[in-house]
């Protein structure tokens, strides 16, 4: 697929924070860059002052870093490009391949609704393109500030390969001229992102294929400048369960929120990584034996969905397969208060097949440092139904035994003669108000002699 390393890189526009669509960007071009034995570069495109924030820089920074996605070398910075985007300007300028506009937005908007009302598709008309040195210092004179157009040629096939989507032709007459300074003297996203891609050495540009029109204005840009291009692969964008663009509408969330919730960086990365890519491993799989696995041909055309239910799927692989000391520290200040350190071990153990979030296994927490647990009429008739011996015996042999399980159960069936769900059912309510939960032989050794046989006796009566 690839004939040497690929320099790959994430350019986010710090302007919120990191959304799934960007993390999965991320992720494909860390994946890629490893696979090949390549560089994976992180470029902050930050021309948009207005919209720009430092607490984003450092935010998406932290996110890719709890990820795994680690990126080589030094993060390049646009707004410190000036001097490289005005040198590349001066080179169009000398080559006759730019012109100042004086549109503003309205008349621009006027000229689109004008040209899809006459079933055209819309592109600058070419206004300004051949104003006279008069005509401009008329505008200037009238106060009008100017962005600066690329001149596109007449007649020109634009054509690339693209990895996903395949041979690509673009008409140059489709395209029209398009802007690459702002009239503040900021560059444009088409400029500055083509320059720095040449500047940084990139290969390989992964990205939404919402960007797929943009490539042939990139690819003019950098044939102009006579520098060289990278290849292109624009993947599916994510949809909701709805069918539309993912948002917070149909329940998207950010990184940092997921990571919040309790979310695991394994469960994310698992599911990012099935999203537009097609793969039939259903176990979890590490950064490496994805970077191992990853096969760029699969790469899907139609938009992924995104389900809430397959991130929780794979975040309960991901809890589950956490090794014990890890998950201590995922748990954080989720523990029981009553337990002392060897009790905390024991409850850790048992809650961890339990649990998909940390919110899981604090509903343990309460159940070892609550009070005996109350029961609902139908759990109470339940428990009722075995019977005070059954009650009694048990609590005998809590007793006797402490948090010793076998022996409760074998004192409760010698007393009652129950079995199976009759005999693990009553007990499994008493002591934790719950039908199902962690295996009681682990739990319990987190709990007091005392509270279990007071949690048992409470029936005997």
């Amino acid at each position: 697929m690839f004939a040497g390393p690929q320099i790959t890189r994430f350019a986010p526009s710090p302007t919120g924070e990191v959304h799934l669509g960007n993390a999965r960007t991320a992720l494909f071009n860390f994946l890629l860059a490893r696979q090949s034995g390549g560089r994976f570069l992180l470029r902050i495109e930050d021309t948009d002052r207005e919209r720009s924030k430092e607490e984003f820089v450092s935010a998406l920074k932290r996110d890719l870093e709890w990820l795994g996605l680690g990126w080589d070398g030094a993060t390049l910075r646009q707004s410190e490009r000036g001097g490289e985007y005005q040198s590349a300007f001066a080179q169009l300028a000398k080559l006759g391949r730019i012109y100042p506009c004086y549109c503003s937005a309205q008349e621009l908007e006027f000229s689109r609704r004008a040209q899809l009302a006459s079933g055209r598709a819309p592109r600058y008309a070419g206004t300004c393109r051949e104003l006279t040195s008069e005509q401009r210092a008329a505008q200037e004179r009238a106060g009008r500030m100017a962005g600066w157009r690329f001149r596109v040629n007449a007649g020109e096939k634009i054509e690339f390969d693209d990895l996903v989507h395949g041979a690509q032709v673009f008409a140059s007459e489709d395209i029209g001229d398009f802007i690459i300074q702002r009239a503040d003297g900021t560059a444009a996203f088409f400029f500055s992102n083509a320059v720095d891609d040449a500047a940084m050495g990139i290969t390989l540009v992964l990205r939404g294929d919402d960007h797929l029109a943009n490539t042939p204005r990139q690819l003019m840009l950098l044939s102009a400048l006579g520098r060289p291009a990278p290849r292109y692969a624009h993947v599916a964008l994510i949809n909701g369960m709805d069918g539309t663009p993912l948002s917070k509408r149909n329940g998207a969330r950010s990184v940092a929120q997921l990571r919040e919730e309790g979310y695991l960086a394994e469960a994310i990365n698992n599911l990012l990584y099935r999203l537009g890519h097609a793969s039939a491993e259903g176990e979890l799989l590490t950064l490496e034996a994805m970077t191992q696995r990853l096969d760029a041909r699969h790469f899907g055309r139609a938009p992924a969905r995104f389900d809430v239910a397959q991130l929780q799927s794979w975040q309960k692989q991901a809890a589950h397969a956490l090794p014990a000391e890890r998950f201590a520290q995922w748990l954080g200040a989720v523990r029981p208060s009553h337990c002392d350190a060897q009790q905390l071990q024991h409850w850790f153990r048992a809650v961890q097949a339990n649990t998909v979030l940390p919110a899981d296994a604090a509903a343990w927490a309460r159940v070892i440092d609550g009070p005996p647990p109350a029961l609902d009429a139908v759990a109470l008739e339940k428990v009722q139904a075995a019977g005070a011996a059954f009650y009694a015996a048990a609590a005998a042999a809590a007793r006797e035994h402490g948090a010793n399980w076998q022996a409760i159960c074998k004192a409760a069936q010698a007393a009652s003669g129950a079995k199976g769900a009759n005999l693990y059912r009553p007990l499994r309510l008493a002591l934790t108000g719950n039908e199902q939960g962690p295996d009681l032989g682990t739990f319990l050794l987190a709990m007091s002699a005392h509270e279990i046989q007071r949690r048992l006796q409470r029936f005997a009566i």
